[in-house]
């Protein structure tokens, strides 16, 4: 059994998980979670809903742009305000479990102020 509260009366979803699965062309510098895997990252947090018996309480969707492609797959979870960068479809189970299921952000995946430095510094250098 989760830590989720399936009674939340505070917003619709307890958790909500939104996976960038923007296109951009091929030769873009900015990248694109697309072709990073952010459909199957996406699909692979519907089925770990469906698993735990999350539907209606936990929700993954797909998202525009999160203006942060250039490190690859983006996932960002609210209400927490979590933004994960370099996200892998390996990487998805692990976030689930901490995240989802015990609240915990998975440190190796949070991006912070380096983070957000460094995507400044790469855009002036390829713009």
């Amino acid at each position: 059994k989760s830590g989720i509260d399936p009674l939340n009366t505070d917003a619709k979803y307890k958790k909500h998980i939104f996976v960038c699965v923007n296109e951009r062309p091929e030769n873009t510098p900015k990248g694109s979670c697309a072709r990073c895997g952010g459909f199957d990252i996406r699909m692979r947090f519907v089925e770990l809903i469906n698993q735990h018996g999350l539907k209606g309480v936990v929700r993954a969707n797909k998202s525009g742009c999160l203006d942060a492609c250039e490190f690859g797959a983006t996932v960002v979870v609210y209400p927490d305000e979590i933004w994960y960068t370099n996200v892998t479809l390996n990487d998805v189970d692990d976030m689930f479990n901490a995240t989802i299921l015990n609240d915990v952000p998975l440190e190796r995946l949070v991006a912070n102020k380096k983070t957000w430095d460094d995507l400044k510094t790469l855009r002036r250098i390829t713009s």
